[in-house]
């Protein structure tokens, strides 16, 4: 094989893993060991994890996360796989905190004689039937039914709903998959408040703010009539969507996440939108994130609402 043929195969298998290649590959693809380390050595690779190779890019430049999560997980086998947090990340699921570590998982003694390199990487003894490992984007993971479950025995109650209401919302639950996991966590440690999560799920909820916001009015004893409100006129024209909703007394609590609200465009339709609903008699709350980390102020607000408009 030639060195334009090498070139190109090594081009070619590194552009459908994020432009990464392992050792092993380069090997297979024609390079030799000592082609692998002077590539290293004059900077056009880059180690990102234990033989797994960034073959573009400036030395110095953080690798994109994907980017990392795909080396960690290359680099353990065939055989490892991403889990809890990581797996959810790949999928988009969201409602966990950020983390930096990479969770990777392999099977029995394979888990025992594997070493990582990177202190972000956090290995896993664990037993997954291939059924229950699938590919997301190329990279082997856990599949979402199995990625959630494992993830509410870990979790405290607000991450937890966060992540069955991401999930829910997504698409990659369905109300017969909630149904199913209590069979199975049961037995393992955390399956008891795990169930109680599972209760409390709502794939309405757009976003974690949403959820977070929900569960305080919960726990604080104004629990929404509903989520996704649609509130329209007399002639059926719809005036706005409201993210929880108590219908007695025309309120909608609105929680307002960095991310849908921080362009000029969608402050100008929140703004026009919170009109029309004003106008048609209903109250507008709005809550961020720092509010749902204070646990009386959202109930203690929406009480005062729901107060308000009935002394009206």
């Amino acid at each position: 094989m030639g060195s334009v043929d090498r070139a190109y195969l090594v081009r070619s298998i590194a552009a459908a893993q994020d432009d990464l290649i392992t050792r092993a590959q380069a090997l297979r693809a024609g390079l030799s060991r000592h082609d692998i380390d002077h590539l290293v050595a004059v900077g056009r690779w880059r180690a990102l994890a234990r033989s797994v190779y960034l073959t573009v890019g400036r030395d110095g430049e953080p690798a994109a996360r994907r980017c990392r999560i795909r080396a960690a997980v290359l680099s353990f086998g065939p055989a490892a796989h991403a889990v809890f947090g990581t797996a959810a990340e790949l999928y988009g699921i969201a409602g966990l905190p950020r983390r930096d570590e990479i969770h990777v998982a392999l099977p029995g003694r394979a888990a025992k004689r594997a070493r990582a390199s990177d202190p972000a990487i956090v290995l896993h003894q664990l037993e997954h039937p291939p059924g229950n490992v699938v590919q997301v984007n190329g990279i082997a993971a856990t599949e979402p039914r199995l990625t959630v479950s494992e993830i509410i025995l870990r979790e405290r109650r607000y991450a937890a709903v966060s992540v069955l209401d991401s999930a829910l919302s997504r698409g990659l639950l369905t109300t017969e998959c909630l149904a199913v996991i209590p069979s199975l966590i049961q037995g393992r440690r955390g399956a008891v408040a795990a169930r109680g999560y599972l209760a409390e799920a709502d794939g309405r909820a757009q976003s974690p703010l949403e959820t977070r916001s929900r569960l305080r009015c919960v726990d604080g004893g104004v629990p929404p009539d509903t989520l996704q409100l649609e509130v329209r006129d007399d002639d059926g024209y719809l005036l706005g969507i409201g993210d929880l909703g108590w219908r007695g007394p025309r309120l909608i609590a609105e929680a307002d996440g960095r991310d849908s609200h921080s362009s000029l465009e969608a402050v100008y339709a929140d703004r026009r939108r919170q009109n029309r609903l004003v106008n048609a008699g209903w109250t507008i709350l709005r809550f961020t994130w720092q509010d749902t980390l204070h646990p009386a102020y959202i109930p203690q607000t929406v009480r005062q609402a729901i107060a308000t408009a009935r002394s009206r």
